[in-house]
């Protein structure tokens, strides 16, 4: 249910693609959560879980197979054509590749003022002094505004890219891997950036990331997904400390301690086989063909997401069968 502090809420959306030979591709498959104004939302999984797709779908790149997608409680798939004129300034999008996502042929100038020339925002003299605004909130100078992509380093290209997601005053943006393809130097930089942002103008994001120990520093709350299902979802504090879902402790497992020591003694959990293809998942939970903890319910019925802590959630049989036997000790014993 929508409240006052929510900006955008995904409700059960799934988003198939039809192959050759009647195949589906299930790449997003009923996943529902909100992100709150002014949070910084992270959603995680491997390669191919969908969480990409998913954000492209929440910005109208696609449309959904089904569900719904409310921006401030407004369906944007089933918007008017001036609505979603409207709608496509308030919610910009940053991509994962500053190169490939930079026009080579067009100067920065162009690049950034694009959406203010496909709006209509600002011309002449306003059009420039915004781009140069622009350039340096994102830690870059006005002589930039006279080159092209290719004279830039990956960090640049990446704040150009951010320049040009800011150019119509967004109040949404998603973060497509925004930092994936760049140095492990340059990373903290852009994450610093994206942070002081989000302080200064009052921004709402979904950070989207494969990387879980960057997705703790920068993250409000996460969201964990796996073969197009949304498997576990609180805070980032709270994921880190207690995490539920056999998945999400796999994903914490891999992440290296800065301390040679505890990194020694501590346990790797190290997941058997490939991820199994969304065009066929496995029936019950999708995490079962690879889960440490698998049981027999879990290849019969799909686990429901639901709420074990205040603002936790999860979907696995495991808990549920922690939460029965421990209604059934408090019977006996009378408490």
């Amino acid at each position: 249910m929508m409240t006052e502090d929510v900006m955008v809420e995904v409700k059960n959306v799934k988003k198939y693609f039809q192959l050759k030979k009647n195949k589906t591709l299930k790449a997003v498959d009923g996943v529902s959560f909100a992100i709150k104004k002014g949070e910084m939302f992270g959603l995680v999984g491997e390669s191919g879980c969908g969480k990409s797709t998913l954000g492209r779908t929440m910005l109208r790149l696609y449309q959904p197979s089904s569900g719904n997608i409310l921006f401030k409680s407004q369906d944007i798939h089933h918007a008017s054509a001036l609505q979603k004129k409207e709608l496509d300034q308030r919610m910009q999008m940053i991509f994962q590749d500053p190169y490939a996502s930079l026009n080579p042929r067009s100067m920065v100038m162009d690049i950034i003022a694009e959406g203010l020339d496909v709006h209509g925002r600002l011309k002449g003299k306003q059009r420039k002094e915004r781009v140069f605004e622009l350039l340096e909130t994102v830690g870059l100078s006005k002589e930039h505004a006279n080159r092209y992509p290719h004279e830039f380093s990956g960090g640049q290209r990446q704040r150009i890219g951010i320049a040009r997601a800011l150019a119509l005053n967004p109040e949404f943006i998603v973060a497509d891997e925004p930092i994936s393809a760049l140095d492990v130097s340059i990373q903290a930089q852009v994450v610093n950036l994206l942070q002081k942002l989000q302080r200064e103008q009052g921004l709402t994001f979904l950070f989207i990331a494969h990387d879980l120990s960057m997705v703790r520093h920068i993250s409000d709350r996460i969201g964990v997904m796996y073969l197009g299902k949304l498997v576990e979802l609180t805070t980032s504090e709270q994921l880190y400390k207690t995490p539920l879902h056999p998945y999400t402790e796999a994903l914490l497992s891999a992440i290296p301690i800065p301390d040679p020591d505890l990194e020694d003694k501590r346990e790797t959990i190290l997941l058997e086989g490939e991820i199994p293809s969304p065009i066929s998942p496995p029936s019950g939970c999708v995490f079962r063909t690879r889960c440490p903890k698998v049981m027999e319910k879990c290849a019969i019925m799909e686990p429901e997401m639901k709420e074990y802590k205040p603002g936790h959630y999860a979907a696995c049989h495991l808990h549920d069968e922690v939460e029965s036997r421990g209604k059934e000790e408090a019977a006996v014993t009378g408490d």
